[in-house]
């Protein structure tokens, strides 16, 4: 039996003769590991920026929602109809041991006018705890205070991207007025600058003014009823769950819902969230994945292709060897080992290649970029698979090649 080292010289030597055809050969294992590669790391990448950015709204959070509405045999969605009252929200922030703050959010799409420029953007009425919920510090001036909640001051604080459009980047926005619904509107404070949110939009580009100025001057219509989400923050990580439960008492009986009564409220958390959107990103990534990873199959079929080719064109060099006491194992080995060693290669370039696809997509698109090690094994482990599942057959054809057939074949 001839030695595998000895075997894989001849493998590579084989290979060296024909490297235009062997490079062609090898292109679809290259592509279909690149492909895999790619999509994995940039799905990982953006798995962990939607958990991070969903997890910067704040920590210990838990969302409140109005109920759905019923009418007419047809349901709407959570927040359809208005069931969250102002003094729910108070009892909250008063009655339940396991809640730190409570912080309504109502919002609405406006124009904001400064001396020289409109920008249209999302003004949100609040109160200060929002901003402990949230974990949003100022980067300059004063925050919303609980007399300007009281008093439906015309004070607004700002996000960067606002504070940029409307009075132009370095430009110290503190003091200055901002008209909104033809009403003036002096900024005390610019928000740190938060980024994108979890869906993709600027946290940045928004107003907040007091939710009592919101009611009174930008929008009002529901009186006693919130018109948005409630922001809860529970005491620690450990009491999320306490506090949700102390909610969901707390209004069932500040509603007179019956026992067996559905809730006409609903709640959520930023877990939940983070788990819905990375089940999603990791569905879509798999899928993804699994379409590229047909691209390998049928580069392996463009390795058994070729090799059968070498095979006939290499007829009388296996005539010689099995002359000259190559036995059929070693023929098998010889060709398997080429197949294995051109897959292998084109996967380890795959690999290289999809990473710098991934890197780039991310520059481009400001994602992160993670790369999984066991994808990686896993897609070098696939591509030498197909090598010798796609190299066996013309493997065999070349050991039970008849050796006086293979000396005569011209």
């Amino acid at each position: 039996m001839i030695p595998t080292t000895e075997t894989l010289r001849m493998a590579l030597r084989a290979l060296r003769r024909n490297t235009l055809r062997s490079i062609l050969t090898a292109l679809g294992i290259i592509i279909g590991v690149a492909a895999v590669v790619a999509m994995v790391s940039i799905g990982e990448g953006a798995k962990g920026r939607i958990r991070t950015q969903i997890e910067g709204a704040g920590t210990n959070v838990i969302l409140v929602f109005s109920g759905s509405s019923n009418s007419g045999g047809m349901r709407g969605g959570m927040g359809s109809q208005p069931t969250i009252t102002w003094d729910d929200v108070r009892a909250m922030q008063t009655e339940l041991p396991a809640v730190r703050a409570v912080a309504p959010l109502t919002r609405t799409m406006t124009q904001a006018i400064s001396e020289t420029q409109t920008w249209t953007t999302t003004v949100y009425g609040t109160t200060p705890d929002y901003f402990v919920i949230r974990n949003w510090d100022l980067a300059v001036g004063a925050g919303l205070s609980a007399s300007d909640v009281a008093g439906a001051t015309k004070n607004v604080v700002i996000g960067r991207t606002v504070a940029d459009k409307l009075f132009g980047v370095g430009v110290d926005p503190l003091g200055q007025v901002i008209r909104i619904r033809n009403a003036p509107y002096s900024v005390i404070g610019v928000l740190a600058k938060k980024g994108q949110g979890g869906m993709g939009d600027d946290q940045d580009d928004a107003i907040f003014v007091p939710v009592t100025a919101f009611q009174a001057r930008i929008q009002g219509g529901l009186g006693q009823y919130v018109r948005g989400p409630v922001y809860v923050s529970a005491m620690t990580s450990e009491a999320i769950e306490p506090a949700r439960a102390q909610i969901a008492s707390l209004l069932r009986e500040r509603h007179r819902l019956a026992a067996d009564a559905e809730d006409d409220f609903s709640t959520t958390t930023m877990a939940e969230m983070t788990g819905i959107f990375t089940s999603a990103m990791s569905t879509l990534t798999n899928l993804l994945a699994a379409i590229a990873l047909v691209s390998l199959v049928v580069g392996g079929i463009g390795v058994m292709n070729i090799m059968l080719v070498s095979v006939t064109e290499r007829t009388r060099e296996i005539g010689i060897r099995m002359a000259v006491g190559a036995q059929p194992s070693d023929i098998m080995r010889q060709f398997l080992i080429e197949s294995l060693t051109l897959a292998a290669i084109g996967g380890a370039i795959g690999v290289l290649l999809g990473l710098g696809i991934a890197n780039l997509v991310a520059a481009a698109f400001g994602w992160s970029m993670l790369a999984r090690t066991d994808i990686i094994l896993m897609a070098l482990g696939v591509s030498a698979g197909v090598g010798v599942v796609f190299g066996l057959y013309p493997a065999l054809k070349a050991s039970r090649l008849d050796p006086i057939a293979a000396l005569r074949y011209e």
